[in-house]
């Protein structure tokens, strides 16, 4: 498959009203010439602009709407066992509302990330932002299991906006090194959220029932959407948008979806969420079962993780900028590997709870430093489908994700799950990765990111 073109196209011109000429482009990318255009300043990209007290109120806003996704799939798992017994089911049917929402999030993303391309960035986020609080508020007050399944989709496709939208945002505002350190914060925000999540819904559970994290979800939706109404403008205005016609979306999924190096990113930032994922759903059998951790120790042990996953995400930035996005993930890619085949060796060679722990919290590091360099490269080449591509990379990671997770529970049915069964999923999805990145995005084709 060849590259597909970078989707920007040429620069427009206008004469501002102090006489000045304004060069743009659709990427953002800006000049401004006075009186002697030699000295005349330079804006790659219009959040060069920004303050830096401003880029941090944009960092807190678009990470807090980055996690309200995670936030919504994961903060009601410690409540499956009361829910199992409120509704009088069984496990595999309360399982279903997970995959319900997993799906709702998915679908959520493919339609939200095209249609912000087309209409602009507030109005999706706002809309979608309060059928999420409006779908809480359902998931609390519901009376059967059925309309809760209903509530946790719409759930699902209510908090999808968030991330798509976010990381769209970033690409309207920012390009190059610049854009690698902003991506670095939301993917900081998208690594430690999943993992944070349930330990938060394990409190929550200690003085409320579990319709008060649906009610939570619900408070947390409507800062959001007050938020989004208030703080954040709009960041691709109409004369940047694809022109209007139902043919432009399949155009602009045409032209991501043509492009050899996202569709190996894609497949490297899914292989590696499923990584993560299949740690969250079978830690906790892992370590309070098999190795006998109590909930206290279990949360300091997801708190340790958590550290591995900021500083592989941090440090990832400034690799990033210098040595390219690419040439990161070859390094973290490879320590996915060593890092999970370690965890089935020390398993095997009965080295117990630390034989397991020291090669997890490697592996976590390695994912942090792997996420944001998929989102860089997906992005960086697609600015004019900042939207789509988002969206595109959204679905893919939790998908996937929801889809091979279960596998550890599959494989362990007869002998329970240990720390091999866990590994074993690991070391699959790293291998898959790895092939991605030599043999589809091939490091040494993808150029060094603009400054």
């Amino acid at each position: 498959m060849t590259d597909a073109p970078r989707t920007d196209t040429v620069p427009t011109v206008e004469r501002t009203s102090t006489g000045s000429i304004r060069t743009s482009s659709p990427t953002g990318a800006i000049r401004t010439l006075g009186a002697n255009p030699a000295t005349a300043p330079i804006m790659l990209h219009p959040g060069d602009s920004i303050s830096n007290r401003r880029r941090v109120l944009y960092i807190v806003l678009l990470g807090a709407l980055t996690a309200l996704g995670p936030f919504t799939i994961d903060l009601y798992l410690p409540a499956f066992p009361v829910l199992e017994e409120d509704f009088q089911t069984t496990a595999a049917a309360i399982q279903l509302t997970l995959t319900g929402t997993m799906i709702g999030f998915a679908v959520g993303q493919l339609l939200v990330g095209p249609l912000s391309d087309k209409i602009g960035r507030r109005l999706p986020l706002i809309v979608v932002t309060a059928l999420h609080v409006l779908a809480s508020a359902a998931a609390a007050f519901a009376p059967s299991l059925e309309l809760l399944g209903v509530a946790r989709v719409l759930m699902g496709m209510g908090a999808a906006a968030g991330g798509v939208v976010a990381m769209a945002i970033v690409r309207d505002l920012f390009g190059g090194r610049r854009l690698v350190v902003m991506l670095s914060r939301l993917a900081l925000v998208s690594g430690v959220a999943p993992v944070v999540a349930p330990l938060i819904g394990s409190w929550l559970l200690t003085f409320m029932p579990w319709q008060g994290i649906f009610l939570m979800l619900a408070a947390y939706g409507v800062v959001m959407l007050v938020s989004t109404v208030v703080l954040i403008p709009e960041t691709l205005p109409a004369a940047r948008r694809q022109e209007r016609g139902g043919a432009t979306v399949l155009q602009r999924y045409r032209s991501v979806l043509t492009d050899r190096v996202f569709l190996g990113v894609l497949v490297i930032g899914g292989m590696t969420f499923s990584g993560l994922f299949s740690y969250l759903s079978a830690s906790s059998f892992l370590f309070q079962q098999t190795h006998g951790l109590d909930a206290q120790q279990y949360g300091l042990l997801f708190a340790v993780n958590s550290l591995g996953v900021v500083a592989g995400v941090q440090t990832a930035s400034r690799l990033a900028a210098r040595f390219g996005p690419q040439w990161v993930m070859a390094y973290s890619t490879a320590v996915l590997l060593v890092s999970a085949v370690a965890i089935v060796v020390t398993d095997q060679l009965g080295l117990g709870l630390w034989g397991t722990v020291i090669p997890l919290f490697v592996f976590m590091t390695a994912c942090g430093f792997t996420m944001p360099n998929v989102q860089v490269l997906a992005l960086d080449r697609h600015g004019k489908a900042a939207g789509t591509a988002a969206s595109i990379i959204g679905a893919t990671n939790f998908g996937v994700a929801g889809l091979i997770s279960p596998v550890v529970g599959w494989i362990s049915h007869d002998a329970g799950i240990t720390a091999t069964t866990m590994a074993s999923v690991m070391v699959g999805c790293s291998v898959i990765g790895i092939l991605s990145l030599w043999f589809v995005v091939r490091p040494r084709t993808v150029g060094l990111l603009n400054p």
